[in-house]
C-alpha cells in the first residue's frame, strides 16, 4: 500500500513539474511577440497599449513618408550613449530593407551641448546635404567620448567643417531657422510623450510598434513588410 503511495505522489510530482514548465514557457514567449497597434483614427482619443514597453501620449505622427509603404521611425538625441550605439544599427536596417529613415531631435535639456550640435546637423542638411548631415552625426555620435561642454563641441565641429572642405558659418544658424526645426522636433517628442532616447518605430500609414532590443530591429521589419 505504501508502495502505491508513494507511486501516485511521484506521478502528481511529474506533472505539476510539466504543467509549470508548459506555463513558464508560454510566459517567456510573450515578451518577444511583435504586435502592430494601430493608429488613432481622427477625433480618437489616444491609445496607450498595455503591452508596449513605454506609455504614449499620442501617437498619430507615427507614419512614414508620403509614398512609402514601411519606415524606421526615430527620436535622438546626440549626447546619448545609447543613440550612439543604436544609430549604425538603424542606419543598416533602413540601407539594407531600403526604406526610408524617419529621424527627429530630441535633445534632452540636461545634456550640455546636443542641443547645438543637433542645430549644426540641421544646419548642414538645409545648407549642404541630408548626407553630410549624417556624417556628421555619426562623426558626433563616435566622439561622444571626447565632447564634454559646448566649447569642445566648438572645437570638435571647426575640425570637422575643415576636414570636409567645408566653410564654418561665422555664426552657426544666423536665421534662427535650424534652431526652430530643433525645437519643433523636440515638441513632436513631447507630443508623443517620449520618455527616453533613442526612441525606435517600424511604421506603416495605419500601424506601429516600437523596437526597444535592437536585435529584434530586423525581425520586426520583416514582420511590419509582411503584413504592409
Amino acid at each position: 500500500m505504501k508502495k502505491y503511495w508513494i507511486l501516485g505522489c511521484a506521478l502528481i510530482a511529474v506533472g505539476a513539474i510539466a504543467i509549470y514548465r508548459g506555463a513558464t514557457a508560454n510566459h517567456a514567449t510573450t515578451p518577444s511577440e511583435i504586435i502592430l497597434h494601430d493608429q488613432p483614427s481622427a477625433n480618437a482619443p489616444a491609445q496607450n497599449p498595455a503591452n508596449t514597453p513605454d506609455r504614449f501620449k499620442d501617437t498619430s505622427m507615427l507614419k512614414p513618408p508620403a509614398g512609402a509603404a514601411v519606415a524606421i521611425y526615430e527620436f535622438e538625441d546626440l549626447e546619448c550613449p545609447a543613440c550612439a550605439r543604436a544609430y549604425p544599427i538603424v542606419h543598416a536596417a533602413a540601407s539594407q530593407y531600403k526604406i526610408p529613415l524617419v529621424r527627429h531631435d530630441y535633445p534632452w535639456p540636461f545634456h550640455v551641448w546636443s542641443f547645438d550640435a543637433a542645430v549644426t546637423a540641421r544646419y548642414l542638411q538645409d545648407k549642404l546635404s541630408p548626407q553630410l548631415a549624417d556624417v556628421f552625426r555619426g562623426d558626433v555620435f563616435a566622439s561622444q567620448s571626447l565632447i564634454a561642454s559646448k566649447d569642445d563641441l566648438a572645437r570638435f565641429t571647426a575640425r570637422w567643417f575643415q576636414a570636409h572642405g567645408q566653410s564654418l558659418p561665422f555664426v552657426m544658424d544666423a536665421s534662427g531657422a535650424c534652431r526652430l526645426e530643433v525645437e519643433a522636433d523636440r515638441a513632436l517628442g513631447d507630443q508623443l510623450g517620449l520618455r527616453s532616447t533613442p526612441c525606435i518605430f517600424v511604421v506603416t500609414q495605419s500601424k506601429w510598434v516600437q523596437v526597444v532590443d535592437l536585435n529584434q530591429l530586423d525581425r520586426t521589419i520583416d514582420i511590419v513588410l509582411a503584413q504592409a
